[in-house]
């Protein structure tokens, strides 16, 4: 399904809602206590902004005794996108975030990853995957880091440890054009990249992937990922913990003039590398 035909499935979904809400006499604040949300996320799914997980789908038939409409049609449209399950609804947040933060301890995130290095990722952990599933992997990747050209873009934060620099993912052209884009987007403004020195020790290294999402009027988020599954939170106890986490991380990163020259440097080492082979 094209990207439109799922938005336009999602707003359909959205109406529906609304209307099947007010004939069963439910305002947005009523029928998002029943289910486990703010009234102002019923809203968002109704607009179509934000797309509700299974579990909510499913209490949104329970109580308004739908029989299972909203969850076969969340259920069709997940199977239809083209993320992971685990990490779609992540791939939406990203469109309404005011503010991200991330950390990643040994592989570029995905919102600033090149072509070359998003294919040799992708290929890496699917040794033997079609060349069709490859590139539609590469396009969904891109495609999700084009926010950061958005004159809305979300203000955006990427700690990396010096991991990241060092593993030659894709060989050394592919390492070289992927850190000069890092630091040509730290040039611009459009990112403000630190990079977590080997020299911090274990302090940094025992950190996953992190991801911190902060929103204009909902409550913020943190995910973390492993090679196969990743969670999403919103508790805000959880979120305060991962937010203090992200806090140490970037204490024990050099400056950003420091991480640019570091990001510069181990580019310039990948391209003299690739230049003599």
């Amino acid at each position: 399904m094209a990207n439109g035909s799922r938005q336009a499935a999602w707003e359909f979904f959205g109406a529906e809602l609304k209307r099947l809400r007010e004939e069963a006499g439910f305002t947005q604040s009523a029928l998002g206590a029943r289910v486990f949300v703010s009234g102002g996320y019923v809203g968002q799914f109704e607009q179509a902004i934000r797309k509700p997980q299974l579990d909510v789908a499913q209490r949104i038939d329970e109580t308004l005794q739908t029989g299972g409409f909203f969850e076969r049609m969340c259920r069709k449209l997940i199977k239809e996108q083209r993320y992971a399950d685990y990490f779609a609804p992540v791939a939406e947040l990203e469109r309404l975030a005011t503010k991200i933060c991330e950390f990643a301890p040994t592989v570029v995130p995905g919102l600033l990853q090149t072509a070359a290095y998003a294919r040799a990722v992708t290929i890496a952990a699917n040794p033997f995957a079609a060349d069709e599933y490859v590139e539609e992997t590469v396009s969904a990747r891109l495609e999700r880091a084009r926010i950061l050209k958005d004159a809305t873009r979300p203000e955006y934060w990427a700690v990396l440890h010096e991991s990241v620099l060092r593993i030659p993912v894709g060989g050394p052209a592919a390492m070289a054009e992927q850190l000069e884009h890092v630091s040509a987007l730290a040039c611009e403004r459009k990112v403000l990249a630190m990079v977590v020195p080997y020299a911090a020790g274990g302090h940094a290294s025992m950190a996953g992937m992190l991801t911190l999402m902060e929103f204009e009027d909902a409550p913020p988020t943190a995910y973390t990922e492993t090679s196969f599954s990743g969670n999403l939170v919103d508790d805000p106890a959880v979120v305060k913990r991962a937010q203090r986490a992200y806090d140490l991380l970037r204490v024990a990163a050099l400056s950003p003039e420091a991480s640019l020259a570091l990001l510069e440097s181990a580019a310039e080492d990948f391209r003299r590398c690739a230049s003599t082979t």
